[in-house]
């Protein structure tokens, strides 16, 4: 057995020395070796030894002592000789020996500086290789850990980014909450190293927490349990249990861990975002659907009771109850109005539900349908309003297939002419075009007092009412809505002689049978 005395009296050597003691066993070996070489016979050239101070130069941490050492090898070698040929006499073969031992003193000089330079290089290139590879695997690992990713997924990835990464018998990560591991969790472990997954179970204490020893913003994340086998690390969650990393017998270094944990530090952050963001989308989409439905039952449940109050008014103007007195008939009239524009926002409400929800993929109904025909069906059902207010409609309408449907396509009509009746002053005119160009263009032009130049930003915004500021505000943005589902665009102008121009512009359809 070894004695721990002895070991603390004499610790191992570790290269390399420090400079202060190469010069201090440099300088007692040099003056020792100038000593002997002054009192023995110039035949032994005891200078000779004076290169393997020299040499020993290369144990130093810098290096810088080597040609200062040089130099002192080769005065030695000077006063020594002198010395001997003084009291020994002058001789050829000795003064001939003392060039030589000289000549050895700068040549080991010179081997020694570059075995030095050849050992640096040698070094850097293991430092650049070392740094390479790191880099490579930190890269390799961001490619992992790359896209979008939740909570769970980056759990997953996690470990087996690191599992590559470490080259590790197993790496395990958890949600780490009263000293016990819980999910999200994720174990991948090589083939032939499996070992027992830690969820669920209580974990030692030395998986806890750092040693109290360690320091440094590194040592804070990862350190080492069971004996230096296993190294653990942190990445912390806020307002939550920090996620802890266990890795079995990594082949890596534990600085590339710590690198590897500080890199997925922001993305662990990043996919907390994520989760919030997919938790309020989920949100956003359920009160959708809800108020989807509530719309479609409201709209629903709205029109029985109308039409049924409409068949019993439109049945008493008739006569079905007797002679009515003039007010009482005037009244009914005005219900049978109220009626009707009651039942328009419950068809309105059910479009713009449909629309919002996302279901405006084509039905069966679409096809090929001529917006001249859509217009002059829309231009007769309000000839008898617009002669109630002495607005008189003019057309000029021009044949143009589009593409879409016929429903939605008279809403955008209606939208458009019941807009320029109602705003057009008594004894106004409304002009209606309908072109065939590159595209199918849709032109209704009144005499109202327009939309504030202020207000015309907001026009087509739901319940943003325009004109002279009265209506539900679903009509025009109902249009924009039918005209984008249809590849089109509606648009608004004031023209210089103080009309109004409202303008929807849709493709032309392909050659398809009528809708």
């Amino acid at each position: 057995m070894s004695d721990p005395r002895r070991a603390a009296l004499f610790p191992p050597l570790r290269l390399p020395l420090p400079d202060g003691t190469v010069w201090t066993v440099a300088l007692l070996l040099l003056a020792a070796v100038l000593i002997v070489d002054m009192v023995t016979p110039a035949a032994l050239v005891v200078g000779t030894l004076l290169s393997a101070l020299v040499a020993f130069a290369l144990l130093g941490a810098s290096g810088r002592a080597t040609w200062p050492l040089v130099g002192l090898g080769v005065l030695a070698n000077v006063i020594a000789g002198v010395v001997n040929g003084t009291r020994d006499g002058w001789n050829g073969i000795d003064i001939a020996n003392r060039v030589v031992s000289i000549v050895a003193v700068v040549l080991v000089g010179w081997l020694t500086h570059r075995a030095r330079q050849a050992g640096e290089r040698a070094a850097q290139l293991r430092e650049d290789e070392r740094q390479l590879t790191r880099e490579r695997a930190l890269r390799q690992l961001a490619q992992d850990m790359g896209g979008p990713l939740g909570e769970a997924e980056f759990v997953d990835r996690a470990a087996h980014a690191l599992h590559r990464l470490t080259g590790a018998a197993q790496v395990e990560i958890g949600v780490l909450e009263r000293a016990t591991l819980r999910g999200p969790h994720a174990a991948v472990t090589t083939p032939g190293a499996a070992g027992p997954s830690r969820l669920g179970q209580r974990l030692p204490l030395e998986f806890l927490a750092r040693p109290s020893g360690a320091s440094g913003e590194r040592a804070r994340d990862v350190w080492a349990a069971d004996g230096g086998d296993v190294f653990l690390a942190r990445l912390r969650r806020p307002g939550s249990g920090d996620l802890l990393i266990i890795v079995t017998a990594p082949a890596s270094p534990p600085a590339l861990m710590a690198e590897a944990t500080a890199a997925l530090q922001p993305l662990l952050e990043r996919t907390a975002l994520l989760d919030d963001l997919r938790k309020s989308r989920a949100q956003l989409a359920e009160r959708g659907e809800l108020l989807r439905d509530l719309v479609y039952a409201f709209s629903h449940d709205l029109r029985t009771p109308l039409m049924a109050n409409a068949m019993n008014m439109d049945a008493a103007l008739r006569g079905a109850y007797g002679p009515l007195p003039d007010d009482y008939r005037a009244t009914l009239e005005n219900g049978l109005a109220a009626n009707e524009t009651l039942l328009a926002l419950a068809d309105q409400l059910l479009l713009v539900a449909k629309y919002e929800s996302g279901e405006d993929d084509p039905p069966d109904d679409e096809g090929r349908v001529n917006l001249r025909d859509v217009v002059l069906g829309v231009v007769g059902d309000l000839r008898a309003r617009a002669a109630g207010r002495r607005v008189t409609i003019e057309t000029d309408l021009e044949g143009a297939a589009v593409a879409g449907r016929r429903h939605d396509l008279r809403r955008a009509a209606q939208n458009l002419l019941e807009n320029a009746v109602k705003f057009s002053p008594p004894g106004g005119t409304v002009r209606v075009t309908v072109r065939a160009g590159d595209d199918a263009t849709l032109t209704v032009q009144d005499e109202g007092p327009g939309v504030p130049t202020g207000a015309q930003a907001r026009l087509f915004q739901r319940f943003r009412p325009g004109g002279a500021g009265r209506g539900t505000g679903l009509g025009l943005y109902l249009t924009r809505r039918i005209a984008e589902a249809h590849g089109g665009e509606v648009r608004y102008d004031r023209t210089a002689q103080a009309r109004s121009v409202f303008t929807l512009t849709l493709p032309l359809a392909p050659e398809a049978p009528y809708a």
